[in-house]
């Protein structure tokens, strides 16, 4: 995929800028300070086209899962013109320090910044840029305002550089997908009704969506645990039972979500038993689908394609606007939409040892998966 880079001449003594009249910057490590930015975090994610990523509860649960002690940090910005902008963040790479967005890399979910107005979002890429070290923004999105304010709080003090990366399905809502059967066209639409007489052969169908209490949401992430691993997930030890940390993450994350009145749970049942499941949330007018499982034994009758139907008839009796896959773009959900968010990564090497190391670091392993490509090697 084709690189684009923007740097204003090669490494030189970082240029020095001073901060906008009247911003006021910060940075919140500890539990205490990072509490004290809780509201403003929680109020930031709740403007309208966040992702369910943006949610406070998410990099919590990461950061008590996956990172080192104090390792998520949070920096603020606010402006008196603008309002705030934060970017939560974690330190990787040791000595170099690199800044990432918490939980991109395990979990490969998109994610961004959070911002009040878009306007802001220029002090707080210049604030990331004067901290020197090298910054990594794996999957966000391609038409976010963030990555033309780091592009240009990057000119003249680093190395500014943004690729695609695999684009994120989703649907847009509206008053057809009560019928869902009926937005499929040829085979898939034969295909779906002829899994769910196979479905109906064997029992009872039924479909339920929870929206479970703190108290309840570790028994059903049993069950939810359980279908997975019955699938081809467990013989790849890749199930959320088996891979102890990211079931850990699921579950802390399930119970805050559940504490914010946003987690949903869906099983498809024949005859009483979980065939499919979905682990959900509802966030932002949008039905978001985190993972998804179900029994092999079920496969005949397409479970977790029955599954995705009921729910997305369900997103579109409450009313809500988008049905978002996550992931990546796959064969199963080429079946519901063609429609994706683009998605890039941005890398940023402030001129300095730091950016500098990093910037060479990259190139290298660039050009040697580039020649492994060429060689035919998988990296």
């Amino acid at each position: 995929m084709a690189w684009t880079t923007v740097s204003s001449g090669g490494p030189r003594t970082p240029a020095r800028r001073r901060a906008p009249d009247g911003v006021v910057t910060r940075v919140a490590r500890n539990p205490d300070e990072l509490a004290e930015l809780a509201p403003v975090w929680d109020g930031l994610a709740a403007r309208p086209g966040t992702g369910v990523t943006q949610d406070r509860a998410w990099s919590e649960a990461y950061a008590a899962t996956f990172g080192p002690p104090g390792g998520l940090e949070v920096l603020a910005v606010t402006s008196p013109v603008h309002g705030m902008a934060m970017a939560p963040l974690e330190r990787r790479d040791g000595v170099l320090g690199r800044l990432e967005l918490p939980g991109v890399k395990e979990l490969y979910e998109p994610m961004d910044l959070l911002y009040e107005d878009a306007a802001a979002l220029p002090a707080l890429a210049e604030a990331l840029l004067r901290i020197g070290r090298p910054i990594f923004l794996r999957r966000v999105p391609a038409d976010s305002p963030v990555v033309a304010a780091l592009r240009q709080a990057s000119e003249g003090r680093g190395v500014f550089v943004a690729r695609p990366v695999v684009a994120a399905p989703f649907i847009a809502l509206d008053a057809g997908w009560l019928e869902p059967d009926k937005k499929l066209v040829g085979r898939y639409r034969s295909d779906l009704r002829r899994a769910r007489r196979h479905a109906t052969a064997l029992g009872t169908v039924r479909c339920e969506v929870l929206a479970p209490t703190p108290e309840e949401v570790d028994r059903l992430l049993d069950e939810v645990y359980e279908v997975e691993a019955a699938s081809w997930k467990g013989a790849a030890d890749s199930a959320l039972s088996i891979d102890r940390a990211r079931g850990l993450f699921y579950r802390r994350y399930g119970r805050a979500a559940a504490r914010k009145g946003i987690l949903r749970v869906a099983f498809l049942r024949i005859d009483e038993r979980a065939a499919a499941t979905q682990l959900a949330a509802e966030w932002d007018h949008g039905y978001w689908l985190l993972k998804i499982g179900y029994r092999d034994e079920f496969a005949r009758c397409s479970p977790g394609s029955l599954l995705v139907a009921e729910t997305l008839r369900y997103a579109a009796e409450r009313g809500l606007s988008h049905y978002e896959f996550l992931g990546g773009v796959e064969p199963w959900t080429r079946t519901w939409t063609d429609a994706e968010r683009a998605c890039v990564s941005v890398r940023v090497y402030p001129y300095g040892w730091a950016g500098m190391a990093a910037l060479a670091l990259d190139a290298g392993e660039r050009a040697a998966h580039d020649v492994g490509e060429r060689m035919g090697v998988r990296s």
